[in-house]
């Protein structure tokens, strides 16, 4: 389905993982390869634009880490993010440049394209969150079904098989997620949407739309 693949979702130029999605047809697909690209990426980077920190961990000389923030790798943090107070980033976690991770936000497996927010309690997990896309307070990401069999994506064409126990959403260009929102593994929203607040969302979501409630999916109209 074409409205899934990472062409119809993203902007590549807004992440400094580009490469990373090459020959790659479902954003979901490289999942499982952020560790290694970012420990490959990692050692490329510039000494004079990144500092390495820890183990595995890179952050731009230009980001702001608070000193209660908690980064384990391998990470890497952009030019300009800001990482708050107690924010948890566990690792396999790329923060875009001008992203913002908040106030107790946890990362886990996961690439924040640039300008990025999730600023206020959230969770994010085995995920790709889109250029500008935003989740607003205590929006999550639900990464494993509660029955732990394989997570597919549910669509109007037909449901996909991802082969993957852990996966959470797949927000495209500057989706905007409601406070208070649950985003069900295999959740893939798509560019320009907005989900109401605290929404239960599962499956494909059309780019363009606005999310009010589960069979109630309605058309942007421009002002």
């Amino acid at each position: 389905m074409k409205e899934l693949t990472v062409q119809e979702l993203y902007t590549l130029e807004e992440t400094i993982a580009k490469s990373l999605f090459d020959g790659v047809t479902y954003p979901w697909e490289v999942l499982p390869r952020i560790s290694a690209f970012i420990l490959e990426l990692g050692a490329s980077l510039s000494e004079e634009e990144y500092e390495k920190r820890g183990d595995n961990i890179w952050i731009a000389r230009s980001a702001k880490v608070a000193p209660t923030a908690f980064i384990n790798g391998p990470a890497i943090i952009g030019k300009n993010a800001e990482v708050r107070h107690c924010a948890f980033i566990r690792g396999n976690a790329i923060v875009g440049e001008g992203a913002v991770v908040g106030n107790s936000t946890e990362l886990k497996n996961v690439i924040l394209f640039n300008k990025v927010q999730v600023p206020h309690y959230n969770y994010v997990g085995d995920s790709i969150l889109g250029y500008k896309s935003h989740m607003g307070a205590g929006s999550i990401t639900s990464n494993v079904k509660s029955d732990k069999k394989l997570v597919v994506v549910k669509t109007p064409e037909g449901n996909i098989e991802t082969g993957m126990k852990k996966f959470g959403a797949m927000l495209g260009d500057e989706v905007e997620v409601g406070c208070g929102s649950v985003l069900n593994p295999g959740s893939v929203v798509g560019a320009h949407t907005n989900i109401y607040p605290l929404s239960s969302v599962r499956g494909f979501v059309p780019g363009g739309s606005i999310y009010k409630k589960q069979g109630e999916v309605v058309e942007k109209v421009e002002q």
